[in-house]
């Protein structure tokens, strides 16, 4: 297995961690362990109208009680904002200025994208309109035909998205002045010299477009690996507007507990370990034999 593996969970402080994402975090972690490669920790905060205050650090103190310790120095999005100007500025006339409302968008009945977002219907492609100023940055994607990109999960196989007829020019900076995840997530997979990303597949349909950014911007493509999200009894992804309660720290046995299940969740076959070191030590080859027997190889 590689030395050069580097991993990373990077959660939003929004509130305190759930176990839907404890169960990627779990992932990523154990898969970073498995390569006998680094995991990273970094706090996804660009967004800073939703982060709730101390929610940061009380993620890191969790997980520092189960057990899962960054390899390096944790990054915090909010601090970064330069560096994803300068990766705008990098994409030249291809980031152009949208003077668009969401209201005009979802109007333009292009239907909607995989992750609920409107079809952008390409407005301003040709410059602002007049007597409209802008109000957020997109990123042109190649006309249908020559929008086509194909990448290999490691659980799913090799899965193909259209960005013309299935994103349409996405946002690199948001109404609301804060830079948008895709253009975030890229710079700093990057900067920190990930190559693998581990995550829920809620995420999977962010996948063609943070590879269409990678290649603009000259950057490596990590491997990628979607796991099940945790649903609720309504079929739900299980997240803070769902109802999510939150993991607690608290004694050994709890946290051996929430651990457990987050692993069987994955399908890991374990059985009850009395204490953290004694999971650790189960969970790290089983999840190895899960990576033999499920792994699709590009």
């Amino acid at each position: 297995m590689s030395n050069t593996y580097i991993g990373r969970f990077a959660p939003s402080p929004t509130g305190p961690l759930h176990a839907g994402s404890l169960v990627a975090a779990l992932a990523s972690y154990l898969d970073a362990r498995a390569h006998h490669g680094q995991w990273l920790v970094r706090i996804e905060d660009i967004d800073e109208g939703r982060s709730v205050p101390g929610a940061d650090t009380a993620i890191l103190a969790l997980l520092d009680s189960l057990g899962m310790h960054a390899d390096g120095e944790v990054v915090w999005q909010s601090r970064r904002k330069q560096r994803y100007q300068d990766a705008a500025d990098r994409l030249g006339s291809l980031a152009y200025p949208c003077g668009c409302n969401r209201r005009e968008i979802i109007d333009s009945r292009l239907g909607v994208a995989p992750d609920g977002a409107a079809i952008y219907p390409g407005t301003c492609r040709a410059g602002l309109p007049e007597g409209r100023g802008m109000r957020s940055l997109r990123l042109r994607v190649p006309d249908a035909g020559q929008d086509a990109i194909t990448f290999t999960d490691r659980f799913m196989g090799t899965l193909t998205q259209h960005l013309a007829l299935e994103a349409g020019d996405f946002v690199l900076k948001r109404a609301d002045g804060y830079w948008a995840y895709q253009l975030a997530v890229v710079v700093d997979d990057a900067d920190q010299g990930v190559t693998d990303i581990v995550r829920g597949a809620d995420l999977i349909d962010s996948t063609a477009r943070q590879i269409y950014l990678q290649r603009l911007l000259g950057v490596p493509t990590p491997r990628y690996l979607h796991v099940p999200v945790v649903r609720n009894a309504d079929g739900e992804k299980l997240s803070k507007q769902t109802g999510a309660l939150a993991v607690l720290p608290g004694d050994e046995p709890a946290a051996v507990q929430a651990l457990l299940e987050a692993a069987r969740f994955l399908g890991l076959p374990l059985e009850r370990p009395d204490t953290l070191a004694s999971f650790w030590r189960a969970a790290i080859p089983a999840w190895s034999a899960l990576l033999a027997e499920r792994e699709v190889r590009p």
